[in-house]
C-alpha cells in the first residue's frame, strides 16, 4: 500500500510544482469493522473501507485545498488544479508554510496478531463481554448492545520540501450498554476499553464493570444543595480532561476562545496537578511517530505542578507566535486541512489508592456519571452539568444519588484538585485517575 500511495502523492506534487506552487499531499487508507451482539446473536456487522488524497497548495502566500477519493491520474490532476484555483481566491497569509523534512521513530503500531484474527473470533469477544455482564446478577435484565470494533490505517504525508512520512497501525476496542432492574427501578450501565492489541482486551472485566455500574445506581436518592468535597472516578475525570485539552489548543487560544489564553508561566492549577500529552506513549491509542503535517511527535508536559508550560500547536499556530510546532496537527481524514488536537492527553496519576481519597470526607459525593458535558464553556470556563454516583459519608461510600447538578468554573476546578489516585485509565486518547476536589457547588433538593 505504501508504494501505491507514494506514486499518487508524487504525481500530485509534480502537478503542483508544474503550476509553480508548493504542495502537501495527505494520503490515507483505512478499514473499519464493527460488530454488535445481543443475546449471543450478531445484531450488526459492518465493514467499511476508504482511501483518498487531500492536496494543499501554497502559491504566493495563498492556500488552496481539494480532495478526492478517486486516485486515478486524471482525478489527481483535477484535484491539484481545483486546489490551485481555490488558492487564487484566498487571502495571502505569511504564516501558512509547509514543514521541513524530518526523521521519525518507529513505534510499531501495527499488531499482526490482531489483523489476523477471524471475524468469528471477534464476534466471540463481544459475546464474552455480554456473558460476563449477565453472569454478575439476575437483575441485569437487558443488554442493549455488546460490541467489538477495530480500525486499520495507512497514512502517507509528502510535500515539495522533501518531507516523506509513512505509518500504518491498528487498534481495537469493546464496549457494552446494559440495564439493571429491581423493584420498578431501572438503571443503565456502561463500560469500554480500547487497546492496540486484541489480546489485551478483557471482556470479563468490562462486562462485570458495566453490570456493577448499573447495579450500584439502583434505587438512587436525591441529595441536598450546598458546597461539599467531590471525588471523580476516572471516567468522569477524563471528561473534564477533554475540556482542558480544548483550552490549551493554540487555535482556540489565538482566537480568544480559551480561559487559559495569555497564561503561559502562570499557576493555573493546584501544585499536585500535572498534565501531559504523550504522542510517543507505548501502545497508546493516539500514539503516532508524526502529526498530520509530518512534524515529528514528541511527549510534552502541558501543565507542570500547576504551572502552564505550553499550548498545543500545529505549524500555522506556532509560526503566528514565532515558535515551532509541538507536533499536534490533527485531521480526521483526507477531506480536511489540519487543525490542532491532542494525542494521549492525561492527568498524571498520584500514588494513593482510590479509597484513600475518601478519607476525612464527612459528607461528599463520589461522581461516576455526568450529563450535559458538551454545555461546558471553554471560553469562560463555566460548567453546570447533571451528575450521579454515590454519597460519601464518614469516609465510606453510602447510598446512590441522582438528579443533582454540579456547577463551577474550570479555574476553580483546577485549583481545587487536592489529591490524585494511582488508577490512571485511558478512554481513547484521553485519560485520568480518580481525583478529589476540595469542594464544588451542588444543586439538589
Amino acid at each position: 500500500m505504501e508504494q501505491t500511495l507514494g506514486q499518487v502523492g508524487a504525481k500530485a506534487l509534480n502537478e503542483a510544482l508544474r503550476s509553480g506552487a508548493e504542495a502537501e499531499a495527505f494520503l490515507m487508507q483505512g478499514k473499519e469493522l464493527s460488530i454488535e451482539v445481543v443475546k449471543g446473536q450478531v445484531e450488526t456487522l459492518k465493514q467499511a473501507e476508504e482511501i483518498g488524497l487531500g492536496i494543499r497548495v501554497l502559491k504566493q502566500g495563498r492556500t488552496g485545498f481539494a480532495f478526492t477519493s478517486d486516485l486515478s491520474s486524471s482525478a489527481v490532476k483535477q484535484a491539484v488544479e481545483d486546489a490551485i484555483k481555490i488558492s487564487v481566491l484566498a487571502t495571502p497569509d505569511e504564516h501558512q508554510i509547509l514543514p521541513e523534512k524530518a526523521e521519525y521513530l518507529n513505534l510499531n503500531l501495527y499488531d499482526q496478531a490482531t489483523a489476523a484474527m477471524s471475524v468469528e473470533e471477534k464476534i466471540e469477544i463481544a459475546r464474552s463481554t455480554e456473558h460476563s455482564a449477565l453472569s454478575v446478577d439476575r437483575r441485569i435484565s437487558i443488554i442493549e448492545r455488546s460490541a467489538y470494533g477495530d480500525v486499520e490505517y495507512c497514512n502517507l504525508i509528502m510535500n515539495t520540501k522533501g518531507l516523506y512520512a509513512y505509518e500504518n497501525g491498528n487498534y481495537c476496542g469493546i464496549h457494552i450498554f446494559l440495564v439493571a432492574e429491581d423493584d420498578n427501578d431501572a438503571q443503565n450501565g456502561f463500560s469500554s476499553m480500547s487497546v492496540r492489541k486484541a489480546w489485551d482486551l478483557s471482556p470479563a472485566r468490562i462486562g462485570k464493570e458495566a453490570a456493577g455500574n448499573a447495579l450500584r445506581a439502583l434505587h438512587a436518592k436525591r441529595v441536598g444543595s450546598g458546597r461539599m468535597p467531590i471525588v471523580l472516578d476516572p471516567y468522569v475525570a477524563t471528561r473534564f480532561c477533554g475540556i482542558i485539552a480544548s483550552m490549551v489548543n493554540a487555535e482556540a487560544v489565538q482566537k480568544g476562545k480559551s480561559l487559559l489564553a495569555g497564561k503561559i508561566g502562570e499557576q493555573v492549577a493546584a501544585s499536585c496537578c500535572t498534565i501531559v500529552d504523550h504522542a510517543l506513549l507505548a501502545d497508546g491509542i493516539a500514539s503516532a511517530p508524526f502529526d498530520s503535517e509530518g512534524v515529528p511527535s514528541k511527549n510534552k508536559t502541558i501543565i507542570e505542578n500547576g504551572v502552564l508550560n505550553t499550548y498545543l500547536h500545529n505549524t500555522y499556530t506556532a509560526r503566528k507566535e514565532g515558535g515551532k510546532s509541538t507536533g499536534n496537527a490533527q485531521r480526521g481524514s483526507f477531506r480536511g486541512l489540519p487543525g490542532v488536537g491532542s494525542s494521549n492527553f492525561s492527568l498524571v496519576p498520584g500514588s494513593l489508592e482510590k479509597d484513600y481519597l475518601l478519607d476525612g470526607i464527612e459528607q461528599g459525593l463520589y461522581v461516576t456519571e455526568v450529563m450535559g458535558m458538551h454545555t461546558a464553556n471553554p471560553i469562560s470556563g463555566d460548567f453546570s452539568i447533571g451528575a450521579a454516583g454515590l454519597v460519601i459519608e464518614n469516609g465510606v461510600l453510602s447510598y446512590p444519588f441522582r438528579g443533582v447538578t454540579i456547577a463551577g468554573n474550570m479555574s476553580e476546578f483546577l485549583m481545587n484538585i487536592d489529591a490524585l489516585a494511582s488508577d490512571l485509565r485511558y478512554y481513547g486518547g484521553k485519560g485520568a485517575p480518580s481525583l478529589r476536589l476540595k469542594e464544588l457547588s451542588i444543586a439538589g433538593d
